[in-house]
């Protein structure tokens, strides 16, 4: 089994910082990538950022310029520094792992129980 251990939310006001951690463990034989999504009430789950085992990264048109997905291969962490934070920024925020956990196995999707950012404005 995998598990994805979220940390680092809380309460910003406008403009203020926040950093996210995320730390997976367990059956992780590879872990090909790991991102952040977001789900704010009302509306579907979202892509934030994500970075492959290799370093590229990927991000919403909305975090471009404001949050940064960086990674820990040793440590099997990924992070995801949020700057300029906006009250829209508002959601709670799931760590997700693509990972094969044996070999001969496939990849598969993991999320963690996610983390609650709050902005005010």
């Amino acid at each position: 089994q995998v598990q994805l251990v979220e940390s680092g939310g809380g309460l910003a006001q406008a403009g203020g910082s926040l950093r996210l951690s995320c730390v997976a463990s367990g059956s992780t034989f590879r872990i090909n990538a790991m991102g952040w999504y977001r789900q704010a009430p009302g509306k579907q789950r979202e892509m934030v950022a994500t970075i492959t085992f290799g370093g590229s990264t990927y991000y919403a048109d909305y975090a471009k310029g404001r949050f940064t997905i960086s990674g820990d291969n040793a440590k099997n962490t990924v992070y995801l520094q949020m700057n300029s934070l906006k009250p829209e920024d508002t959601a709670v925020y799931y760590c997700k792992g693509s990972i094969i956990t044996a070999w001969g196995y496939g990849v598969s999707d993991y999320w963690g129980q996610g983390t609650q950012v709050t902005v005010s404005s």
